[in-house]
């Protein structure tokens, strides 16, 4: 595969493909292997699980924040693929034939991308921000009229209310808007940022066209990066340590199908 040229590139001459299942199932494969070649699981745990102490204590001693334990691992998952631009980058490097130490995981952030990955960067947190809020006025609008007085009382009004089902189903709405939102602008934006000279708003379009190309494999590929992260956290997180780093690898190779290099 031809490196990617050193000089920006207009978006107009960016050549999206049409994919499909196999492209899928053929970047999770490619993830896979690459995580087995380069890790990252230490590098995750070493960040994931300090956090996840912090938060536990939080909600520990904050009943009122009990229920936004949901909101927060959502908008986590939201700005996923601005997490995993050092794996795009390890990615990139060991296809190209080139080192893959660990010294070049933030190699984006030192390059003459960075200004438009921070860029992009911030973009996703304000929509995290946007949905935490919005949550919050859902939980507030519905089960937050309860006021439930701890985690038990919390779960029994959730699943035994009307208000707790109105919080579950309009509360998902909301969250699938925000989810095909952020796929829909990062779905290759931030590899296309690491793998060549583009302006934010450039590569922002060029994913828009993508998610417009490719509507069901997208949201395909949205359903199974859900699922994985879904039985990632299933016990206790633990899982996140390699899901992430396996999820940011695939997603290079995703956008190597998807975008003519």
């Amino acid at each position: 595969m031809v490196a990617a040229s050193s000089l920006a590139v207009p978006t107009s001459d960016v050549t999206v493909r049409h994919i499909g299942v196999a492209d899928l199932h053929w970047s999770l494969r490619q993830g896979l292997n690459d995580f087995l070649a380069l890790r990252g699981d230490i590098l995750f745990a070493g960040v994931i699980y300090p956090v996840l102490a912090l938060l536990a204590a939080a909600f520990a001693l904050n009943a009122d924040m009990i229920p936004l334990i949901f909101p927060m691992a959502a908008a986590f998952s939201l700005l996923g693929p601005m997490i995993a631009i050092g794996f795009y980058e390890l990615a990139k490097r060991r296809e190209e034939g080139l080192d893959i130490g660990w010294s070049h995981f933030l190699d984006p952030l030192r390059g003459p991308a960075r200004w438009q990955i921070l860029a992009l960067a911030a973009m996703l947190t304000l929509i995290a921000i946007a949905w935490m809020f919005v949550a919050r006025a859902i939980y507030d609008a519905t089960l937050g009229t309860l006021a439930p007085a701890g985690p038990v009382a919390f779960v029994s009004d959730l699943f035994g209310t009307d208000e707790g089902w109105r919080l579950i189903v309009f509360g998902n709405l909301a969250g699938l808007c925000f989810a095909i939102v952020t796929l829909a602008i990062s779905l290759v934006s931030f590899p296309m940022l690491v793998d060549r000279r583009n302006h934010a708003s450039d590569a922002v379009e060029t994913s828009l066209r993508a998610t417009l190309r490719n509507p069901l494999m997208v949201a395909r590929w949205g359903l199974y990066v859900a699922v994985i992260l879904a039985i990632a956290c299933v016990p206790l997180f633990l899982g996140l340590a390699v899901a992430l780093p396996v999820l940011g690898y695939a997603s290079w190779h995703l956008y190597s199908r998807i975008v003519e290099r």
